[in-house]
């Protein structure tokens, strides 16, 4: 057995069948635009599964934020013994019960996840290269099995189309990669952690740091906060809608995990100058 074999076994074929089955039900319900809430119904559920493991990531990486004054001041007392530095460092995250490595096992666990749904999603919508008889061939029992062709409409959009066929199909499909886009920018604008502020009582070197820790900070900004934006909402953009319902209605959910585990950390200044 190959990796492909074991993936699909373990990852892909669990989530295909209860891809289908939510959509089978609703088609058997008679529900409108099944397949559009069968995607939907499916990534809440994959969410809350991944849920324990996402806040364990977002409570990790908060605490090294928290620490990073700290570590950036370590740095500098032990600039020319890295020996020192490291044994510093590890008793400081001892201090704090901060596992630097916390932030990385439940994203690690989550990656074949999202592949499998990704896959699924991809491979059930039409006009996507997908095959329905490779859908088939993974379903548990043969009630399941999906017809040739399946109805792609969802509240009178074809999800099997892109946004790029506008010209097509309407203006209107462009506010789908810049809700997409808008979305991604808050939820990765949140994960940064709240601007470090200088207080008055400050020392000259603790102003210093704080400089230094939002000079990086500005970095990570221009890389992350901005730039994933625009290439989800590229991605958007060139894919059928029905992948984008799935990552808004994730993107979603993810927000409102960080501001229930962090607050509104990054976005934390625009918040309130929305509210003034």
């Amino acid at each position: 057995m190959n990796i492909g074999d074991i993936f699909n076994l373990v990852f892909l074929g669990p989530i295909i069948n209860l891809l289908v089955l939510i959509y089978q039900g609703l088609q058997f319900l008679h529900f409108p635009g099944a397949l559009g809430f069968s995607i939907m119904f499916l990534t809440i559920l994959i969410r809350v599964l991944v849920w324990p493991f996402t806040a364990n990531q977002i409570k990790a990486t908060k605490k090294m934020s928290d620490l990073k004054p700290h570590l950036d001041a370590l740095k500098i007392k032990h600039k020319d013994d890295k020996q020192a530095l490291a044994a510093a460092q590890m008793a400081l995250y001892k201090e704090h019960g901060v596992n630097p490595a916390g932030g990385c096992l439940p994203a690690i666990i989550q990656i074949p996840i999202f592949i499998g749904l990704y896959q699924s999603i991809i491979n059930i919508l039409p006009g996507t290269g997908g095959h329905i008889d490779k859908i088939n061939s993974l379903l548990y029992f043969p009630q399941l099995k999906l017809p040739a062709t399946i109805d792609p409409g969802f509240l009178g959009i074809n999800l099997g189309i892109k946004p790029s066929q506008f010209s097509e199909h309407g203006i209107l499909l462009l506010l789908i990669p810049i809700l997409t886009g808008a979305l991604t920018f808050i939820q990765s604008k949140m994960a940064l952690p709240k601007p470090v502020k200088p207080y008055p009582g400050d020392s000259s070197k603790e102003k210093k740091e704080k400089e230094g820790v939002e000079e990086g900070m500005g970095q990570v900004q221009s890389q992350m906060v901005y730039m994933m934006p625009l290439m989800i909402g590229y991605f958007a953009f060139s894919f059928p809608v029905g992948l984008a319902i799935y990552w808004n209605c994730y993107t979603i959910l993810g927000i409102i995990q960080q501001y229930k585990v962090s607050g509104w950390g990054g976005m934390e200044d625009m918040v309130a100058r929305v509210r003034r």
